[in-house]
């Protein structure tokens, strides 16, 4: 069963169509969450998705892509945080619907997402960045953040590469669904 997920989730066609539908996708599941969402989870949910929304913005402002090996920011204490900070971010969307089952499905389903994609990156990264990168794989974890590589820095933030990785267009999307979120919410008071 597991290959099978796998395979779902690496089926080129299905990746190329997500590719192509995802901003309609985004804003019709982002109506969605906002017309339906429960007003107790309003901030819980905000919280949760803020702290993904840093850890993303704080590994755009980190990774120079397909260039350097991102081993200082948020990328010294574990290999892929833009990930973690995605999951963070959707967590605190779908729980403004209240659903227990609902997370419970979505964390399983990411996990799915999360290790093929990083699967196929990190194959990928090992051919562009050879031997340094096998070296950092084999002492920072994939999820779980851990202790500084080498005593790499974690306080680290660059404006140019944050740019660089458009990290200002997530922001600013993460901010337009919330504001309409919290306006919605409130004044149905």
């Amino acid at each position: 069963m597991i290959d099978s997920i796998n395979r779902l989730f690496n089926h080129p066609g299905l990746r190329s169509l997500a590719v192509k539908l995802r901003i309609p996708i985004i804003v019709a599941a982002g109506i969605a969450v906002i017309r339906y969402a429960d007003p107790r989870w309003l901030w819980a949910g905000f919280i949760v998705s803020m702290l993904g929304e840093f850890i993303q913005l704080w590994s755009f402002a980190s990774l120079n892509k397909n260039v350097d090996l991102a081993a200082q920011g948020p990328y010294a204490m574990v290999r892929n945080p833009m990930y973690l900070g995605r999951f963070f971010i959707l967590l605190g969307v779908l729980a403004l619907l209240g659903n227990v089952w609902l997370l419970a499905a979505y964390t399983v389903g990411y996990w799915f997402y999360m290790s093929t994609r990083v699967g196929r990156e990190e194959r990928r990264l090992k051919q562009v960045l050879g031997a340094p990168y096998e070296a950092y794989c084999a002492e920072v974890s994939r999820f779980v953040p851990g202790a500084p590589y080498r005593g790499n820095k974690v306080l680290f933030w660059d404006w140019k590469l944050f740019g660089q990785n458009n990290g200002h267009l997530n922001f600013i999307g993460t901010a337009v669904f919330w504001a309409a979120a919290i306006i919605w919410v409130l004044s149905r008071g």
